[in-house]
């Protein structure tokens, strides 16, 4: 595969019901030779393995967290570019296609917006677009020199700050990072408030430690600076406007916002 550009990296643990949608989101590409699917699983009990194989994917195996398999994944990769993804993310074929042109950068941001019906979901799309860039957004997509040259996500840290802890790396380095123009699809339609609530409570595991290894930096103030969180993201480079806009939007994204954040406080000392 000499000159490929692009490779998927998917990270797994039992998404039989998901996993089949994300390996074809790169069907067109796979058949150009432009790209290549890595899902690198942690020990699924279920079809996931077997239908990523069947579907062409490479599949290897690896815990205990999802560092550990994304460093796997992007190290096994054969493509110029690496995109980073969890299997509930679809990416449309328009944004596969902006991957695939890319010719300058060093790595992107990728908007996402999520499935479903509802108030909720739309207060949460509300709410997502206001981070495209910032330092609670993350970045998927990464030259693989980058990522070679930063050593990959911090396997200490696990379901969460791994993600801001490498952006701080790879923005340290002067790599040039932008947000890509089209979006990827996150297929959350399962997710109810109560869920959402648990998996933000596993998400503190790290924090701790995250913030000891970058105490004082600029990004991890702000990423747990209340004011920024409920105020500034969304005020700072004319946002407001948006807010003005969709009051009932950015009141129900308000609500879910306090609620995580008092998941925050009952888990940060655990």
């Amino acid at each position: 595969m000499a000159g490929l550009k692009l490779s998927a990296v998917i990270t797994t643990r039992n998404e039989a019901a998901n996993i089949a949608a994300c390996v074809r989101s790169f069907d067109d590409a796979v058949r150009r030779g432009e790209a290549e699917v890595i899902v690198v699983d942690n020990a699924s009990t279920d079809d996931t393995k077997k239908i990523a194989e069947e579907l062409g994917a490479a599949v290897y195996d690896k815990g205990p967290e999802r560092s550990a398999q994304r460093n796997l994944g992007w190290r096994m990769a054969k493509g110029e570019w690496v995109v980073i993804l969890d299997a509930d993310m679809i990416l449309p074929k328009a944004t596969v296609e902006e991957i695939l042109s890319v010719d300058g950068g060093d790595a992107y941001w990728i908007p996402e917006v999520r499935t479903g019906d509802g108030i909720r979901v739309r207060a949460r799309n509300f709410e997502r677009s206001f981070y495209d860039g910032t330092c609670i957004d993350a970045l998927r997509l990464f030259r693989k020199a980058v990522l070679e040259k930063t050593g990959g996500y911090d396997e200490n840290l696990i379901a969460g700050p791994e993600d801001w802890e490498l952006d701080i790396r790879v923005l340290a380095t002067g790599a040039k990072c932008a947000v890509l123009k089209h979006n990827l699809i996150h297929n959350e339609k399962r997710l109810t408030l109560r869920k959402m609530l648990q998996k933000k409570a596993y998400y503190t595991k790290s924090f701790a430690a995250y913030q000891a290894k970058w105490a004082g930096h600029p990004a991890v103030r702000r990423q747990f600076s209340p004011f920024y969180r409920y105020i500034g993201v969304f005020v700072e480079d004319g946002k407001w406007r948006k807010v003005a806009r969709h009051p009932l939007l950015f009141a129900v994204m308000m609500f879910e916002r306090l609620a995580v954040g008092v998941v925050y406080l009952i888990n940060r000392g655990r």
